[in-house]
């Protein structure tokens, strides 16, 4: 793409009036999709003629989102895929700045959902030129990294939050945020039909069925679906009566039938492409990559093993900068170890199926992880459409 000129903030005029705003987004993985595309909708209610665009998935475009980018082209594992792929990622991100800066895509509002590493540098380029930013999932900075809170300050006139502790954060450092809640929670029901789920899956009515989710990038599920496999074979060694399902991302189907193929779990493992809610619905319990989908899982109120493995200077890294002994969101929301966390040399197969097998043989154990995850579910369900509407208007009226 050639170099584009860029406009400046004092003299360029307004893109577009309030009553048809134009809003530029970017998601970076499959939750970030879902997000987007509940933020769109939210949008809409408000501001039916709506122009939206920038880089985002399939749930985002059937919201009228164009696509300029898919979000496949940011989802990268770590520290050294970042590295691999720094020159490519980098390019997109120049591009998609230099576009954003033209008078005929110009957004009255640009807002990064989460993919903090992409979106921060993008939002402080784009508000030292004028365009009003906002960013949606604030990033952990009460995990790990808390020095990027004046990145935050330099990128965002706005942070939208998903958990209810971190607005405080927030104003003590003098940067706007607003708690919407956890749009998941109010996608997902407070009990979930099990049986239902299982018909509109075609999946066995009767029985123990176990989920597993490696993720939903190609590095995460190359690192993590070969163990998942194998803990699966050798829970069945135990329990033969047990059945799998593995959803997948569209992208990513063709991998995680091969690395299926090799584990040899033939009718024993269902595939499913997509679809992870409804998987996550129709299980007993899952075997889950840290990350999003732990809070997903937490949500149904499934008992869940948390797993993941980084390449050794990944871990290094990270493990230098934690803030809390928990890595799973659910953990670190209940403040607790409700469910097990195998990190780094303890995931191995044989541990993964002990965990599992140990939540699936003890109704107590059961028992209290449904109350700790209902708990937390209460506590994350919010208004979020309302309140995204409101921070919305605010930027937009400014």
């Amino acid at each position: 793409m050639q170099d584009l000129h860029h406009s400046s903030p004092k003299t360029s005029p307004p893109s577009s009036t309030n009553t048809a705003p134009r809003l530029a987004l970017t998601a970076g993985e499959a939750s970030g999709d879902f997000l987007g595309a509940l933020l769109l909708n939210a949008a809409q209610q408000s501001y039916p003629a709506l122009q939206t665009y920038g880089i985002g998935g399939a749930k985002m475009q059937a919201a009228g989102f164009e696509a300029w980018w898919p979000y496949e082209e940011l989802a990268v594992f770590g520290y050294v895929d970042a590295l691999r792929n720094y020159r490519r990622i980098m390019g997109i991100r120049k591009q998609l700045a230099q576009k954003l800066l033209q008078p005929a895509h110009r957004p009255d509002l640009f807002i990064g959902i989460d993919a903090p590493d992409f979106n921060l540098g993008l939002e402080t380029q784009l508000k030292a030129q004028g365009v009003k930013t906002a960013h949606f999932v604030s990033p952990s900075i009460w995990a790990w990294r808390p020095e990027r809170i004046e990145k935050i300050r330099a990128a965002a006139d706005h942070v939208l939050c998903l958990f209810p502790f971190e607005p405080e954060i927030y104003e003590k450092a003098g940067i706007a945020a607003t708690f919407v809640g956890h749009p998941f929670a109010a996608h997902i029901p407070m009990q979930a039909d099990r049986a239902a789920a299982r018909r509109a899956l075609n999946l066995p009515q009767e029985g123990t069925i176990v989920a597993l989710l490696p993720g939903s990038r190609q590095s995460e599920i190359m690192h993590l679906a070969p163990d998942f496999f194998a803990a699966a074979k050798l829970m069945l060694r135990e329990q033969p009566e047990l059945h799998f399902v593995c959803p997948c991302v569209p992208a990513q189907f063709p991998l995680v039938i091969d690395l299926a193929a090799r584990a040899g779990l033939d009718d024993k493992l269902t595939l499913i492409e997509g679809h992870s809610h409804e998987v996550l619905a129709a299980c007993d319990s899952a075997i889950v990559a840290s990350g999003t989908a732990t809070l997903e899982a937490a949500l149904f109120k499934r008992p869940l093993v948390i797993a993941y493995r980084l390449n050794w200077l990944n871990w290094q890294l990270i493990r230098r900068k934690r803030l809390q002994p928990w890595v799973g969101l659910p953990n670190i929301l209940c403040q607790d170890f409700v469910v097990p966390e195998l990190l780094q040399d303890a995931l191995t197969p044989r541990a993964l199926a002990d965990a599992a097998l140990m939540q699936l043989q003890s109704p107590i154990m059961q028992a209290r992880i449904v109350e700790r995850f209902t708990d937390l579910h209460h506590s994350l369900l919010q208004p979020s459409a309302q309140r995204i509407q409101g921070v919305l208007q605010g930027l937009l009226s400014a």
